[in-house]
């Protein structure tokens, strides 16, 4: 039944009912109540997580040019590239309309028609959930993608999706469409290192973007989403292959290709470039090493904007160095390797020992299993550094055998003991106190009281010791250890000899014990280098230097480096020193460099072996160039070997690599020159006096000016026998 419309008579009002107050009462109260604060409570959450949205200044950087920052050697060769994201952008006219129109028809065929979120499919995808009651669907429009991968976490939790969804409106209405799709084009990550459809382009087609084809385009559409997925061709190709096809029929029903083209490209293999093996840097110890200098200054702008870093390092140096590293360590190695396994070394290593007989065949025939023990235990490391001493350039540096396999570089941060390497030091300490390399001591052994009052007596190297005087001269070249102790005792060179070392450079705590001259201190392999450039510099210490300038992308210089030099010793003295160790290769520990490695320039150096031949050194030089090779392992307690000292095992590197650094950097031959202060004189081995005509053995001594003997021997008569006086004497 139709109701009849109420109605009153002109004039008149309704009666109004005595109960009703005019206000909400029971249910309606609380209706209103509730919903006000979900309206209330809704707004405040979308204040709370519209805070601290991030900024759209990183979204417009996506549009920069290349900015890569390069390592360049100091002869013109780009050593490695810096950068965080391999990205070249492609202003979106230059992206082919296919290309366009195949990310459309995949990722988001309303683009152009949404306001950063698409309703219709955020309701599809909420359908198509709750049917399966899984998470089947995805409803992410370009927008959404953009924000999400530039600045929001990828995990699938709802105030990150939320967060997404406003930040996607933010960009909506700061952008317009194109600009929107420019940077998606430009920004997405692609696989294999590639950022945006240029970059992807020529990672697996080696060509320009402009240059694809339509089924190319396609395949890298089909990438957008999962880069790494399943739709990667690196992954796994057939379903890229079906992937690609899909992307295609889109484009059919997008309307972007006919089904005839459909047909006739979905039958064409992907024909994908090979994927390049990541390129090794020049010098990678050395690139490191810059790279962690730039960032210590210059922070993320290392990696963005676009730097041109000049270095010192010379790449034909650097080769001769690596050359010289491998052409010997594998025999170390393999030397090594076996005595290990012949003196069954290797049984402490394994996880329970070794115990038994029986224990140890079954691991020896497990060769698998004794190469990786091996390889992780027993591979011998080196550290190299060549350096100009004239102006602290760093012209080669090799931190270990594998930087793939260690990043750690022992040349700059590794720290261990000398042994005889740091001798120069302390003779420096005697030299320049006035004690002249005639001076005797003898090669006796001697007891040493450590720190904690235990006895120690140190003994040379080769068990040499004879029961007569040596000289400096002699105690040096041949590396004598009691000779050496002795000096630093009867002369108390102990503080001198530390105070020299601060001199020279160590950063390292050098103690003013009895035993400084062997060593015992931990050293930078790069330091020790360095202060031996004190020698071949005339006596000025240089501070070894990597970064020559930098220049910004806009071709202004933001830093320049000059050499930080400093006067640690006179010439007279630096020469002297040079003159001692130039002994060492002559007739010393060195004297193979010519003989055995055809290194004849004038050369001067030194050997170091440390107790139970756990490190072995040399550091030698010439005027133009301070080098310096340490042979060891990464875990100190492991032994080299017996016979494993300086001269056996780290010689054989230095010397090749100054033979063909030299010959290779056209360097001309260079003498040490004599200069004034220093007097060079014929004394009598036996009185170390000026020799007389008569004397049966004469020396060929330099002294610093005012040290020199002045009188004659008064040993040998004219008639070349002893005097009367002498013979009363004993000679030792």
């Amino acid at each position: 039944m139709k109701r009849k419309k109420r109605t009153f008579e002109p004039g008149t009002r309704p009666i109004a009912d005595p109960h009703d107050t005019g206000q909400l009462t029971g249910w309606k109260r609380y209706a209103v109540i509730t919903f006000g604060s979900v309206v209330a409570l809704g707004i405040l959450m979308i204040i709370l997580l519209s805070r601290n949205l991030p900024s759209l200044t990183e979204l417009e950087s996506a549009s920069d040019p290349v900015l890569v920052s390069r390592i360049v050697s100091s002869d013109g060769v780009v050593m490695k590239e810096l950068y965080i994201k391999n990205r070249i952008f492609v202003p979106l006219d230059l992206i082919p309309e296919q290309m366009k129109q195949a990310v459309l028809a995949t990722e988001d065929r309303r683009f152009y028609n949404h306001w950063g979120l698409d309703t219709r499919r955020i309701a599809k995808a909420i359908l198509v959930d709750i049917i399966h009651m899984d998470k089947r669907e995805g409803a992410s429009t370009i927008t959404q993608q953009l924000a999400r991968h530039l600045y929001l976490s990828k995990r699938k939790i709802w105030i990150r999706k939320f967060r997404e969804q406003l930040t996607a409106i933010q960009i909506e209405r700061t952008y317009s469409k194109n600009e929107i799709l420019e940077m998606y084009m430009n920004y997405m990550e692609l696989g294999r290192g590639a950022h945006g459809v240029q970059s992807a382009s020529l990672a697996y087609f080696d060509k320009n973007v402009e240059d694809l084809q339509i089924q190319e385009m396609a395949m890298i559409a089909g990438m957008f989403q999962l880069p790494y997925g399943p739709y990667n061709p690196d992954r796994d190709t057939l379903k890229t292959f079906e992937r690609r096809n899909s992307i295609l029929r889109s484009m059919v029903a997008f309307g972007s290709i006919e089904q005839a083209e459909y047909d006739s490209l979905s039958r064409l293999p992907l024909c994908v470039a090979p994927k390049q093996q990541k390129e090794e840097a020049i010098a990678p110890y050395f690139c490191e090493y810059v790279r962690q200098l730039m960032q210590n200054k210059y922070g993320r702008s290392t990696y963005t904007e676009g730097y041109t870093i000049y270095t010192s390092l010379d790449t034909r140096a650097q080769a001769c160095a690596e050359k010289a590293i491998n052409d010997f360590m594998p025999k170390i190695d393999q030397l090594v390797q076996q005595r290990i396994l012949r003196k069954k070394e290797f049984t402490k290593w394994t996880d329970p020992p070794l115990e038994t007989d029986k224990d140890i065949r079954t691991f020896l025939a497990d060769t698998v299993r004794v190469d990786s023990l091996l390889k992780k235990y027993a591979t011998v490391q080196c550290a190299f550094t060549a350096i100009d001493p004239k102006n602290g350039h760093i012209l080669a540096m090799v931190g270990g055998r594998n930087f793939d396999d260690s990043k750690l570089n022992r040349a700059v941060q590794s720290h261990r003991q000398p042994g005889s390497a740091f001798k120069p030091i302390v003779f420096t300490a005697a030299i320049d106190n006035g004690w002249p390399a005639t001076k005797e001591f003898l090669n006796l052994p001697v007891v040493l009281y450590m720190v904690d009052g235990t006895p120690w007596e140190p003994s040379n190297y080769e068990e040499e010791s004879v029961s007569g005087p040596t000289t400096m001269r002699v105690g040096l070249a041949r590396s004598l250890n009691l000779v050496s102790v002795r000096m630093v005792l009867e002369l108390g060179l102990q503080q001198k000899a530390a105070w020299y070392a601060q001199r020279f450079g160590f950063t390292t705590k050098i103690n003013p014990y009895d035993a400084i001259a062997l060593g015992s201190d931990d050293v930078y392999p790069i330091e020790l280098v360095s202060a031996y450039g004190v020698f071949a510099n005339k006596g000025i210490r240089t501070e070894p230097l990597a970064i020559l300038k930098v220049v910004d992308k806009n071709g202004i210089v933001i830093e320049e480096n000059m050499p930080q030099s400093k006067e640690v010793l006179t010439e007279a003295t630096a020469y002297l020193m040079t003159d001692l160790l130039r002994s060492v290769i002559q007739e010393g520990t060195g004297r193979n460099t010519g003989p055995i490695y055809h290194f004849y320039r004038p050369c001067a150096g030194k050997t170091g072996t440390t107790n139970e031949y756990r490190n072995a050194w040399f550091v030698g030089f010439t005027p133009q160039i301070v080098a310096g090779v340490w042979v060891g392992m990464d875990k100190e307690t492991i032994s080299l070997g017996e016979d494993r000292t300086g001269a056996s095992t780290a010689l054989p590197i230095w010397a090749p690599f100054m033979r063909m650094a030299h010959d290779t950097l056209n360097l001309p031959v260079e003498n040490f020159v004599q200069p004034p202060g220093v007097v060079r004189m014929d004394v009598c081995a036996d009185s170390k006096l000026k020799a007389r005509s008569t004397c049966p053995k004469v020396l060929h001594e330099v002294f610093l000016k005012g040290t020199e003997p002045m009188r004659e021997c008064d040993i040998h008569g004219t008639s070349g026998r002893p005097t009367k006086k002498a013979s009363e004497k004993q000679v030792f």
